[in-house]
């Protein structure tokens, strides 16, 4: 049985898979993270891998306990992965990109696969059916959008996440809700629609925190899978447990 341990910028994500099969899956606020991981060990006694993807701060407390606990990974730029890497700065790579990738290679084998996240970034991620890695493309995601219209302007206000009823807002914030939505909108429609020049077999996935928001305003065919990065992270420490 594993433990999967996703360490986010906003929170963290624990996740229980027996093989293959996700049991359960909690968000937490990450300074919770020992105590909530104690909760899962009293209910489930199979424990032996576990894995930590952090591109938030997981503190050293954590990780002596998750290294006493389990046969623990910690993912980095050093693990072995199952696709060949062409980004041009593979150190710089952030870890839950690496992660989605993986998570396309165990579901999408041979193909080429486009995965966008939307998450505190929007994140696009291509590997192509001869399983190499090419990169992709980072842009603010929904509340990042928000919040920099309030920060950077003098009288914008700071919204709450609204998915509008028209594209033409009527006040200010009926206008800010359309400029983000469908901003986000068309800007991974489009890029959706670059990719399809080249690679007209492309599978694309959408995943990350806006996914259920999102997920069925596009004009292409997507698979919406909001748990694809855990699922990724089981993938990576079954690869490395053999």
């Amino acid at each position: 049985m594993n433990l999967i341990v996703d360490v986010g910028n906003s929170f963290t994500k624990l996740a229980v898979f027996e093989q293959s099969s996700m049991l359960l899956k909690v968000r937490i606020e990450t300074e919770d993270c020992v105590k909530e991981i104690k909760k899962l060990q009293n209910i489930y006694e199979n424990f032996e891998f576990a894995i930590v993807s952090s591109v938030g701060k997981l503190d050293e407390t954590a990780i002596n306990f998750l290294k006493k606990a389990f046969q623990l990974q910690i993912l980095t730029h050093e693990t072995n992965l199952p696709f060949k890497n062409l980004y041009a700065t593979p150190k710089t790579l952030g870890i839950d990109r690496m992660a989605l990738v993986c998570a396309a290679v165990k579901q999408f084998p041979d193909r080429n696969v486009l995965i966008i996240d939307a998450g505190t970034c929007i994140t696009f991620d291509f590997i192509t059916a001869e399983n190499e890695y090419l990169g992709g493309a980072i842009s603010p995601g929904i509340r990042m959008r928000y919040k920099a219209m309030h920060n950077q302007t003098a009288n914008l206000p700071l919204l709450d996440t609204g998915i509008p009823n028209h594209i033409i807002g009527n006040s200010t914030a009926t206008s800010m809700h359309s400029g983000v939505f469908y901003g986000v909108i068309s800007e991974i429609d489009g890029n959706i629609e670059r990719y399809l020049e080249k690679y007209s077999d492309l599978t694309v996935i959408l995943t990350g925190g806006d996914t259920k928001m999102l997920s069925k305003q596009f004009k292409s065919s997507i698979f919406a899978d909001s748990d694809f990065l855990l699922k990724g992270l089981n993938f990576i420490l079954q690869y490395n447990s053999h």
